[in-house]
This record gives C-alpha cells, sequence and structure tokens, in this order.
C-alpha cells in the first residue's frame, strides 16, 4: 500500500498542476496509518521546496506539527528563504518548548539584522522577556538597541543601552553592551563630524550637536570603571575587594562624599559570614584609615568605635581591629587612649594573646611595675601564655631585681609546658640561677637539677646532666661531678652513651688522671654493643699506649677483633708503630681466625649474599641506562693518517 502511494505522489510531482499533486500527497497522508507517513514526507518536502514561497511555508508548518523536533530544518528554511518573520515566530516556538538552547541567540541576531522584516512580532517584548529569564542578557540588550537604531529610533536605543550597563549581572554581558555602547555613540560623533564638515563647505555655522555628542562620548568613557564596578557587586554585593576596589576609584577622584558613602554602604551590605576576597574587618580599617591618613583623629576613632561593636566574621577579626586601634593611638603619642582600647579589647578578647602581649608592651614601656606583673600574670592565669612568655616575663622581673620571683616564674612555666617545652624552660632556668647565686646556694642548686632530672625523659637529659656536672667542677667537689657524668651515661638515650662516655672518660682524665680512666672505659665496652663498644676500646687503647701500657693497648685490640668492625686498618698501624715481627704475624693470625668465622656463620653469609645481589642490580641498571652512548676512550688507540699511509 505505501508503495503505491509513493510511486503516484512520484508522478504528481513531475506534473505542472501544484494543487493536484498537493491533493494526491494529502491523501496518501489521510490514506496511510500514522507509522508509515515517514515515507511520503521527504518526497512531500522535496516537492514544497521546490515550488516554494507560501506552498512550502505551509507544508513545513504540517510536517512540524506531526514531527516537533524537527523544527529546525524548517527555521532553517525559513532563513535561507529570507522568511524572517515566520523564522522567527518558530524560534519562539522553540524557545516557549525549550528544546533549543540558541534559539534565544538566534533571534536576536534576526531582529538584529531585519529589524522591517519583524516589524510586525512585538520586538522589545519578546526581547525584554528573554532578558527577565536570563538567556544571554548582554546579547538580547544590544540586539534591542540594535533594532531601535536600525529604525532610526536613536534616542530610544541610548535609553536601552544606558538601562543595560546598569542591569546587567556579569562582567561578560556588561562587556558586551558597554562596547555596543560605545561604538553606537562612536558613530554618532562620525556622523556629526561629517554634518559638521558638509556645513563647513556650505559656509554654514557651526551647532553644538557635536560638541554634545563628543561630551556624551567622553562621559561614558569615563563611567565605564565605575559601571564596571556596579557589575561586580551586582554579581557580588559581599566581596571585600570589590569595595575597595570602589573606594580607589573615587579616591582618583578625589570625591570625599562619595568615598564615605561608599564605605558606609560596604559595611551595612556586606555579611560577615558571607564575605569573600578579604574580611570585614578589612572594610572597617581600611575606612579608619581614610580618616587617619589625612590626621583626622575624631573620626578615626568614630569609625573605629562603630568597628568594634559591628557584627563580625571571626574573633581574629576584633583582634585585628583593636590591634590596629591601638597600635594607631600610640603612634599618635596617645598612651592613655592605647592602654584604654586595650583594657577593652581584654574584655571581650580575653584569650587573645595578642592583645594583651601589646598590652604587655604598652605597660613595659610607658607603665608601671606593677601593671606589668598584672597583665602578665593575668596571661598565666588565662593559661595563653607560650614559652617565650614566661621567658620574656622572668627576664623582666629580673631586670627590676625580682629575682626569685623571676624563678617562681619559672616553676609555673615548667608546671603548665611538658616536655619537650619544659626542657628549654629548665635550661634557661638553671642557667641564670646559677648565674646568680654561683656557689652560694649549692645545695638549693643541686635540688634544682635533681628535680629537673626527676622527669626528664632521657632523649632531653643530656644538658641537665652535663650542666649539672659543670657546676659541680666549678663550684662543688670534682668527685660529685664524676658521679654526675656516671649517672649521665645511664640516664640519655641509647643513641647518645658512646658520646657521653667518651665524655666522661674525658672527664675523668682531667680531674684524676688518665689511669682512672680504665674503670670508665671497661664500664662503657661491658654496656655499649660491639658497633660502639669498638669505637671506646680504640680510645681505651689511644689511651693505654699515651701510660706506654703497650701490651695493654695489643690486647684492647685482640678484644676487639671478634666484635665485627673493621678495626684492622688501626691495628696495622699500631704494630708498624709499636710491634715486631712476632706481634706482627700475630695479628695476621687473628685477622685470618675472624674472617673464617665471619665466613662460615649464617647470618654474616647472607647479608654478603644480599650485597652482592644490590651490586650486579646496580651494574646491570648501569649498562642499560644508554646503550647508545659512546664507551670509554681506549687509551691505546692509535691516532693513523691516512696520508701516512
Amino acid at each position: 500500500m505505501p508503495r503505491i502511494w509513493i510511486m503516484y505522489t512520484g508522478l504528481m510531482t513531475r506534473q505542472p498542476d501544484v494543487s493536484a499533486a498537493r491533493r494526491v500527497f494529502d491523501r496518501a497522508l489521510r490514506a496511510l496509518p500514522v507509522t508509515q507517513h515517514h515515507r511520503v514526507w521527504p518526497t512531500y518536502l522535496r516537492f514544497a521546496r521546490r515550488v516554494g514561497g507560501i506552498v512550502a511555508e505551509r507544508v513545513y508548518a504540517r510536517y512540524v506539527q506531526m514531527w516537533p523536533d524537527r523544527a529546525e530544518e524548517f527555521i532553517a528554511w525559513c532563513v535561507a528563504q529570507g522568511r524572517w518573520a515566520e523564522a522567527s515566530r518558530r524560534l519562539i516556538v522553540e524557545i516557549d518548548s525549550g528544546r533549543s538552547g540558541s534559539a534565544w541567540r538566534r533571534l536576536a541576531q534576526i531582529m538584529r539584522a531585519q529589524p522591517e522584516a519583524v516589524a510586525e512580532l512585538r520586538v522589545e517584548a519578546i526581547l525584554r522577556d528573554g532578558i527577565a529569564r536570563g538567556r544571554g542578557a548582554g546579547e538580547l540588550w544590544t540586539a534591542l538597541a540594535a533594532h531601535f537604531v536600525a529604525r532610526g529610533l536613536v534616542e530610544q536605543a541610548r535609553d536601552i543601552y544606558e538601562e543595560a550597563v546598569v542591569k546587567v549581572d556579569s562582567v561578560k554581558d556588561f562587556a558586551m553592551v558597554f562596547d555596543a555602547y560605545a561604538a553606537f555613540e562612536e558613530a554618532g560623533v562620525a556622523a556629526a563630524l561629517e554634518s559638521e564638515a558638509e556645513r563647513a563647505a556650505k559656509g554654514k555655522a557651526g551647532d553644538l550637536m557635536m560638541d554634545l555628542k563628543l561630551l556624551r562620548l567622553e562621559r561614558l568613557m569615563d563611567r565605564r570603571p565605575f559601571l564596571a564596578s556596579d557589575v561586580v557587586l551586582r554579581q557580588n554585593p559581599h566581596s571585600v575587594a570589590a569595595w575597595l576596589k570602589r573606594v580607589s576609584l573615587w579616591r582618583e577622584k578625589n570625591d570625599e562624599a562619595r568615598i564615605v558613602e561608599t564605605f558606609e554602604d560596604a559595611v551595612l551590605r556586606v555579611v560577615p559570614a558571607k564575605a569573600s576576597g578579604g574580611s570585614v574587618a578589612e572594610l572597617w580599617l581600611a575606612y579608619a584609615e581614610y580618616f587617619g591618613a589625612s590626621n583626622r583623629a575624631k573620626e578615626y576613632r568614630d569609625v573605629m568605635d562603630r568597628a568594634v561593636a559591628a557584627p563580625l566574621g571571626s574573633k581574629e577579626e576584633l583582634v585585628d581591629l583593636y590591634v590596629a586601634y591601638a597600635e594607631s593611638e600610640l603612634k599618635g603619642g596617645n598612651i592613655e587612649s592605647a592602654r584604654r582600647v586595650l583594657t577593652r579589647a581584654t574584655a571581650h578578647t580575653a584569650k587573645s594573646l595578642r592583645v594583651w602581649a601589646l598590652l604587655i608592651d604598652l605597660e613595659e614601656g610607658a607603665g608601671s611595675v606593677a601593671a606589668t606583673r598584672a597583665a602578665y600574670d593575668r596571661v598565666l592565669e588565662l593559661r595563653i601564655a607560650t614559652p617565650q612568655t614566661i621567658v620574656d616575663y622572668a627576664q623582666f622581673l629580673e631586670d627590676h631585681s625580682f629575682f626569685e620571683d623571676s624563678f617562681r616564674v619559672f616553676e609555673r612555666g615548667i608546671s603548665v609546658f611538658g616536655y619537650p617545652v619544659a626542657i628549654d624552660l629548665w635550661n634557661v632556668y638553671l642557667a641564670r640561677f646559677v648565674k646568680r647565686y654561683a656557689g652560694e646556694k649549692l645545695e638549693r642548686t643541686r635540688d634544682l637539677f635533681e628535680q629537673a632530672l626527676s622527669g626528664c625523659p632521657a632523649a632531653y637529659a643530656q644538658s641537665i646532666f652535663l650542666a649539672y656536672g659543670r657546676v659541680e667542677e666549678e663550684y662543688g667537689l670534682a668527685r660529685r661531678a664524676l658521679r654526675v657524668y656516671e649517672r649521665a651515661t645511664q640516664g640519655v638515650a641509647r643513641e647518645k652513651k658512646l658520646e657521653m662516655f667518651k665524655y666522661y672518660a674525658a672527664k675523668t682524665a682531667e680531674l684524676l688522671g688518665l689511669p682512672a680512666t680504665r674503670a670508665v672505659y671497661e664500664r662503657g665496652i661491658a654496656e655499649l654493643g660491639d658497633k660502639d663498644a669498638v669505637a671506646l676500646v680504640l680510645d681505651y687503647a689511644k689511651t693505654e699506649c699515651r701510660l706506654a701500657e703497650i701490651d695493654r693497648a695489643r690486647a684492647l685490640y685482640q678484644y676487639a677483633a671478634p666484635m665485627g668492625v673493621d678495626m684492622w686498618a688501626v691495628w696495622h698501624e699500631f704494630e708498624v708503630q709499636h710491634g715486631n715481627e712476632d706481634t706482627f704475624k700475630e695479628m695476621l693470625r687473628v685477622k685470618r681466625s675472624v674472617q673464617a668465622k665471619f665466613n662460615t656463620d649464617p647470618k654474616r653469609l647472607a647479608a654478603l649474599e644480599v650485597e652482592k645481589q644490590a651490586q650486579r642490580a646496580a651494574a646491570l641498571a648501569a649498562m642499560q641506562v644508554d646503550d647508545s652512548a659512546p664507551g670509554p676512550a681506549n687509551p691505546d688507540a692509535l691516532d693513523i693518517d691516512d696520508d701516512d699511509l
């Protein structure tokens, strides 16, 4: 059945009677089920396009009614045939249906380029509806203005541009509208120039139109930064950076009223929780600094008093305001005003160390000792002090001869801070105590050192042991100092024991002589691991050599040889200097014996195998790095020139 109708309609398209052909197509569409219409429509559309005119328009309208998603074909045909009104109507239908994302742009292009063809449509209402929907507002505004320009309605076009530049809410749309507006005014200036030239050629006097158009263009260009700023603020009224930029624009104009008005609008409209590109505190500070820069103290204080009472984003912003307020008063030499500001700040931001530190500095420099101590004590009570605060407070008391009070401050700080911070406080405390009393209160000094060591972890105890030992050396007994160093060998961390044993031995030699170091060395060798023990053995052997005890030194080398540490070069040098043929042979025998032992030790063999595998892997990697790289030059190669043959 469809085949017969297809053949029939194909025959009718070759006949000159258009109406008869249309009736046959209509009969075919009525006779066939809807599911088979797609077999007829391609032929019908080809026929309609060939005929053109109102026939094609009506055929396409029926076609789109059946398949609305194929309206683009109808619109493309209308554009190609210059049927702009119908194309615009179809684009409006597509916009209402939401099927085409680019319909607004295409509609705007038609209305801008073909104002007469679409005069029957409500162009302004349509484009304003698109603007209200937020669909490419910049392009729609320019299309609306261009439509009026094409119709010769210049003043209406200017009104549209003025409305657009104050209503667009994106920088992209603003740039598009402003560029079109500027081009519009430039075209007006060019037309005025031509008119002026014609008047001059005819000998007529010029009018004021040229000056008016130039003035409009200049005023428009001057307004551009402010209009752009308006757009940014409409887009995000909580942008601190945008408000500060607007203030800078008015500063360039030196318009104080506008500057103050802008600051007032900013602090009123910016919501602290939504602020971006800065904080509300920055706005208030910039506002106050505007008056501070011109030494208008009253206005500055009024703004800052409002700022610290206004809603802010965080406590830290309030601290910034108070600190800036106080520093400004100090810069102006208003000590009492700064003190009042900081006193208010400590009531509102009691836990802010920045505020307290500034108040302490103020009291130290221009206040009384009692006020300074009260401020420091309050910081300690609030538990916001840092180790540096403790040290500074103690130094302040010491400078004013309150030595015992300064020591009590250290003790308070040590009780508050744990390790590792406490170790730094102990070191400063003990050093200052020793400096103050030297050897006058030796027992109290010892009690302090014992107190410091009682709760100190081994990782941090070395500095205290060394300071304790030096105190005993200078003001106590040598035996007590050595006992402190002996305790240190047990009280420090494992990785520092070798260093401590060496220091203990050196001090023993200094205080009691070299022979007394033997007990220290022997105890260290017994307690340390093989690697550290060998290092201590080598020092012990050098000490024996200094005592001319060559046999004892050789015995130490023999003792350390089986520990698995390479010390053969040292022993070899020793035998060269102090040995003979028999002792040298004995060294070689011990060396072979130790090597044989390690060559059969399973752990040693496994370690050697791992090392060999690593070396082989590294060699293979080096060979594969760059096969194309030239090899090393052969030093034995002969350089023969062809001329020599």
